[in-house]
């Protein structure tokens, strides 16, 4: 999949992991990775802007495993935010399939 499409819906798909359940980094990266490709390293700078934003907050919780893992969660911001984006999401898809469609009835 292309990288800068990739890039464009990344917010989208991290809001909605954490609209399901609160999530620390790795595992929102590993839930990614199950659909798509990406880099470890471009979800962390996406979670702190994200934060920075005031769409997500973080917080610590122990883990048995080693170390707190800092857990992010959205805010009531982050949950408009992610029906808004989601509502653009669907209007874009269903756009593109239209065209798309379309497109196949000319061949």
């Amino acid at each position: 999949m292309n990288t800068q499409f990739k890039k464009g819906i990344l917010d989208l798909c991290v809001l909605s992991i954490l609209n399901e359940a609160d999530c620390y980094g790795y595992d929102i990266v590993n839930k990614i990775l199950e659909y798509m490709k990406i880099s470890e390293g471009s979800i962390y700078p996406l979670l702190r802007r994200l934060k920075k934003d005031n769409l997500v907050t973080s917080y610590l919780k122990e883990s048995i495993e080693g170390p707190p893992r800092k857990y992010y969660k959205l805010t009531v911001e982050g949950i408009s935010a992610y029906h808004n984006l989601l509502n653009e999401w669907d209007s874009f898809q269903n756009s593109i399939n239209q065209l798309i469609k379309s497109d196949r009835k000319e061949v």
